[in-house]
């Protein structure tokens, strides 16, 4: 396994090994000692979760705040998407930055999004099957988001305005200079 931290602190890409043939390929896809000792991150995590969303989909930005806040492991099974996390820490010397990665079914690829992070994706296949792993539950009543189209955050989704898919839920979210984290 091969980890590179992103620009910013406590983001992770991680590069499983791939071990593949004439039958297919076979891949660990989280071991808890290894995440521990390569990221310093515990890596526990309590809660798995999957979606399947068709080409245009975004999905975010959102966060679970206070006692709720979540870590998250994730993946992509099937398809491709471009996922992305945002520095929502305060007082981080990144706050309001945020970086991008394609993970596909093919390239395995993994991304860690520690607490204090939004989170969201943008799906560039015909479909996608995207996973992910959470160290804390769920709290609805913790939930909290930025607008997926913030202009001071500018985030490209790689997704042309006319194909965009977004839910209800996500297109009233709050601009980030009025968001409260």
């Amino acid at each position: 396994m091969k980890v590179t931290e992103t620009k910013l602190k406590g983001c992770f890409i991680i590069e499983p090994t791939v071990f593949k043939d004439s039958r297919g390929y076979f891949f660990e896809s989280f071991n808890q000692p290894k995440f521990g000792e390569l990221t310093g991150m515990p890596g526990n995590f309590v809660q798995d979760n999957q979606s399947a969303s068709t080409y245009g989909v975004i999905r975010g930005l959102h966060f679970q705040k206070g006692e709720f806040a979540q870590a998250k492991l994730v993946r992509v099974i099937e398809g491709a998407v471009l996922d992305v996390a945002v520095d929502i820490r305060d007082g981080s010397a990144t706050y309001g930055e945020w970086v991008s990665i394609e993970l596909t079914g093919e390239n395995n690829l993994q991304f860690y999004v520690p607490r204090g992070f939004a989170h969201g994706f943008s799906v560039l296949s015909e479909t996608a099957v995207f996973a992910y792993k959470c160290d804390n539950t769920y709290n609805k009543a913790s939930e909290g988001g930025i607008s997926f189209n913030d202009p001071v955050l500018n985030i490209d989704w790689g997704i042309p305005h006319k194909d965009q898919n977004i839910s209800d839920k996500d297109l009233v979210l709050p601009l980030f200079n009025s968001t409260s984290f």
